[in-house]
């Protein structure tokens, strides 16, 4: 445990710790006042009911709009599925930077429905609510899919045999069962857009702005640290608490129910009511996902070739956005990613390896603590990063080494909940086995616990990837101008006027949902739970 807990307290609760502090402190004296101060203003009322009637309302529509695909994908065997489920699965894996690109093409100025009817939802709530459902949808189809595709479809017809109709057994047999399911993805899809950045930022223009946004903009615009470090402690507490209920929710899910092979339940539809409901969730995946992913491509195109692509090699055409050609950005971001990547995989490996070993409250401690960096704003912890990380012995204000350490935070919670259900099913036994063979813990490890477990840490090192290569909020702030990232090279290009950043902009974001698509189709043929769910 003592890496993991000293890698965050130096990268992750000094930066945030400080922050708070030089927002919240005069002259050395906490000044808890503030809180009541900065929550009084209009602005500030306006800010925190939009982010929590914004979440809300995304959660609903996605689980509106993601359920009916959750029991096709659970239930049906159609020609194409495992591909189709990839493709659910790739907005997930995209940077949200990318999303609010894609609908930006769509929706925006000079977008498809700008072109064809007039219409933009650019700078509307509709453009952001529209791409919440984007990015969240194969939460809740793999999340509550997963499960539904193991539930023992026998249950409901016994229902059926002793009288009840249709609807009836599924609320009274099926629905039970899959509550904590769809709890847990309604918590995550209110979690992930609770905290919306990239989206907003990008589809919301200045009337709209979630918590994060205005961290953000006091920050980032305003210095005002006061306000700042006020609405990174609400932020937080409103965000513990949603993993609060969900930790509970998963292990209300843990309950034992009689499950099957998902390979028993699966059957081609028949009659014209199923064909009906698998051309609607078809139509649904093609219009809300691979609509907005095609209408990106044809915009990098811009109908004349490949010359936004060819104008990114170029430092002189972008010499007011960058200081070299924005196609480097490819190449930082790789070589980011995958050192953040390595850096996750050690703490996040040694994390869960002390979570499988031991137990009580310290360790449950532990646990939450690793859980943190998705509850605090990215922003607050890269501003953090540049105003502690700048003397010895921690000079690393100027180093290249800050980003990955950065992408690294977010990349190791997702290590450890791909590990830890993997090596807590490793047989202890095996390892006590090896050790009276005469086996050290290390041999024992390599020999016993690696072979088992190889599968689960590639999978982890493939979401730690995709999320490191994404990350945006923090890395705004400490990625140097020359040398940006993917997602930061998006984001100034979009900030700027003019169809040659607009399209190079869309080049750079196609480039980046390609990288990230095939990482993702990777993970899924190395996948080891065939359930598919997360």
């Amino acid at each position: 445990m003592a890496v993991p807990v000293a890698f965050f307290a130096v990268f992750f609760a000094y930066p945030v710790a400080a922050i708070v502090g030089r927002g919240l402190k005069a002259d050395g004296v906490w000044q808890f006042g503030r809180f009541g101060e900065v929550l009084a203003r209009p602005e500030i009322r306006d800010v925190l009911w939009f982010t929590l009637w914004q979440a809300l309302a995304s959660t609903a529509l996605t689980l509106l709009i993601a359920l009916p695909g959750a029991y096709v994908f659970a239930r049906y065997d159609f020609p194409g599925k495992q591909v189709l489920r990839a493709v659910v699965t790739v907005p997930f894996v995209l940077p949200t930077v990318v999303v609010g690109t894609a609908f930006l093409a769509l929706l925006g100025r000079g977008g498809l429905l700008d072109e064809l009817w007039g219409v933009r939802l650019d700078t509307t709530v509709w453009a952001i609510l529209l791409a919440h459902v984007f990015f969240n949808y194969a939460v809740v189809v793999r999340t509550v899919g997963g499960l539904w595709a193991q539930l023992d479809p026998r249950q409901e017809e016994a229902a059926r045999v002793l009288g009840a109709s249709r609807f009836t057994a599924w609320r009274r047999v099926t629905l039970p069962a899959l509550a904590p399911a769809v709890a847990a993805a309604a918590l995550m899809v209110f979690l992930f857009t609770f905290t919306s950045f990239g989206v907003v930022q990008i589809l919301g223009g200045p009337g709209f702005s979630t918590l994060e946004v205005e961290i953000y903009r006091q920050t980032a615009q305003l210095l005002a640290l006061p306000t700042a470090a006020v609405l990174t402690l609400v932020q937080f507490a409103a965000v513990g608490a949603i993993l609060a209920v969900h930790a509970w929710t998963v292990r209300r899910r843990e309950r034992a129910l009689k499950l099957v092979d998902p390979a028993q339940t699966a059957r081609r539809p028949s009659g014209a009511g199923q064909w009906a409901l698998l051309g609607g969730v078809l139509l649904s995946v093609l219009l809300l996902i691979l609509l907005p992913l095609a209408v990106l491509v044809e915009r990098s195109l811009g109908g004349s070739g490949l010359a936004y692509y060819r104008a990114l090699t170029s430092a002189d055409a972008n010499s007011g956005t960058f200081l070299v050609a924005p196609i480097e950005a490819v190449g930082n971001s790789l070589r980011y990613a995958l050192v953040a990547t390595l850096i996750a995989l050690v703490v996040g490996g040694l994390a869960a390896a002390a979570l499988t070993r031991r137990a009580g409250r310290l360790v449950r401690g532990f646990d939450a603590l690793l859980m943190l960096p998705l509850g605090v704003s990215a922003v607050t912890v890269g501003f953090g990063f540049l105003i502690t990380l700048d003397k010895p012995p921690l000079d690393l204000r100027t180093s290249w080494i800050l980003v990955p350490l950065a992408q690294a935070l977010v990349g190791v919670p997702f290590v450890v909940r791909t590990m830890l259900p993997v090596l807590r099913a490793v047989d202890a036994r095996l390892r006590e086995a090896a050790a009276v063979l005469g086996a050290s813990p290390l041999r024992a490890w390599r020999e016993v616990d690696f072979p088992l477990v190889r599968r689960a840490l590639l999978v982890a090192a493939g979401f730690a990837f995709a999320v490191s290569l994404g990350e945006f909020g923090a890395t705004v702030f400490i990625a140097r101008p020359d040398n940006p990232t993917l997602p930061v090279a998006v984001a100034r290009l979009l900030g700027r006027s003019g169809d040659l950043n607009y399209g190079q902009a869309m080049a750079l974001s196609t480039i980046l949902m390609l990288v990230c698509a095939v990482s993702l189709l990777l993970l899924e043929r190395i996948r080891t739970d065939r359930s598919g769910e997360f």
